[in-house]
């Protein structure tokens, strides 16, 4: 399985300058070769190919005058921009026909991007120094921050630069499963939004809300940035204020989720989540919330860890009706409304939390052996006998079965 591992670069000066110049190589390339494929859509022609491509953006575009400062970077860089290009359309045509989820066509790149990455494959000659550096053609030798060891050599690095200004090496290897020993857990998560993750056994993790959190430092900064006067280099600065006010945000929800998937991956040997339609929460008066919960990465995390772990993972169906059945009868008695947190069953007089009941029903739903007994399910109130309550001719009254005094 391949597997994608980030760690933060610091170039100096010179290098940020070179990496600069990588970027913007790059994505002319891109819009040389997206113009010239939409012009060819647009007169009916055949789409050109890549190679084609090369030799007219590239090879023959380095030696004209307008295009002469393509040479300053590795041209591994320029090719590998029209392989993204060639990936972004087959991603598009592939979604139009059914193969994928429906994606935007192919769109020009701009400076102004959040995100700018270059690629370098084994052709770029690029390597890991005994050092410790990343060595990049035509860059030089960049200093990173490992945070841990890779476990095969990578064949190719993106060097990327966030939105807050910060640069990171992203490299992607073949990585073979490491099966953890079997355990005899199993668990159903029911995800919501008062609590991040609801467990079949009864245990609520808290939503740590880092953006709600965060909201009066991220105005202020907001504020901040729409003060400055467009173009100038306070404006500048109060951007890049502002990017890393989500930065640290992003990087808090993201440590919580690995945190939080490794443990239930290590500690289970089946998990089952639902399949939520996030997007359609996302278009609800609960938008804010539901981008801060950060479902679908965290599912994202639990399926790739479970994958490489050799743990079972289960998805069940978005329209599995979990909180409208009793996981201790198994009786369906209709939708309730979301202010409704515990509820009674009719059919057995079991008193059940509404979001325990969903994850054990998400379990049973992906066939794992789970019950109720470590869930907050209690039984009912039994009614008191006919003789145990009124009023009795001797003047003594019971409540509920308890004498009056």
């Amino acid at each position: 399985m391949q597997l994608r591992y980030s760690f933060r670069l610091y170039p100096n000066g010179p290098q940020r300058s070179a990496l600069a110049r990588a970027f913007g190589c790059a994505r002319v390339v891109y819009n040389d070769a997206l113009r010239a494929r939409e012009a060819a859509r647009a007169d009916g022609d055949a789409f050109p190919r890549t190679g084609d491509l090369s030799k007219l953006l590239i090879t023959e575009a380095k030696l004209t005058e307008e295009r002469a400062w393509l040479s300053e970077v590795s041209a591994v860089v320029l090719q590998q921009s029209l392989r993204d290009l060639d990936s972004a359309y087959r991603n598009f045509f592939d979604g139009l026909k059914g193969k994928r989820p429906r994606m935007g066509a192919p769109r020009f790149k701009s400076k102004r991007d959040n995100r700018q990455a270059v690629r370098f494959t084994a052709n770029a000659r690029w390597k890991i120094t005994t050092g410790g550096n990343l060595s990049l053609p035509k860059i030089g030798d960049v200093r990173v921050k490992w945070s841990r060891s890779l476990p095969s050599v990578p064949s190719t690095v993106t060097v990327v630069k966030d939105s807050a200004g910060r640069y990171f090496a992203s490299f992607v290897v073949e990585a073979e499963p490491e099966a953890l020993p079997e355990t005899q857990s199993v668990v159903g998560i029911d995800l919501g939004l008062s609590h991040f993750a609801i467990l079949s056994d009864g245990t609520k993790i808290d939503s740590p809300r880092f953006l709600r959190r965060a909201e009066k430092r991220l105005k202020k900064s907001q504020r901040d940035l729409s003060r400055k006067a467009k173009g100038s280099g306070n404006r500048a600065k109060a951007r890049i204020k502002v990017a890393r006010a989500h930065a640290r945000v992003a990087d808090a929800r993201r440590e919580f989720h690995h945190q939080l998937s490794t443990k239930l991956i290590r500690e289970n040997q089946a998990v089952a989540v639902e399949d939520l339609a996030v997007k359609g929460l996302a278009r609800t008066r609960l938008a804010k919330s539901v981008h801060d919960a950060g479902w679908s990465s965290f599912v994202a995390m639990l399926e790739y860890k479970a994958a490489k772990s050799g743990r079972t993972f289960h998805r069940i169906g978005r329209f599995e009706p979990t909180s409208q059945v009793c996981s201790v009868c198994g009786v369906k008695d209709g939708p309730k409304p979301l202010n409704v947190r515990t509820w009674t069953c009719e059919a057995c007089g079991a008193v059940l939390d509404r979001d325990i009941n969903a994850a054990i029903n998400v379990a049973k739903a992906a066939g794992l052996a789970v019950s109720a007994c470590g869930a907050q399910v209690r039984p009912g109130l039994v009614p008191a006998q006919r003789s145990e309550t009124g009023t009795h001719r001797d003047g003594h009254t019971t409540v509920a079965g308890t004498p009056a005094l």
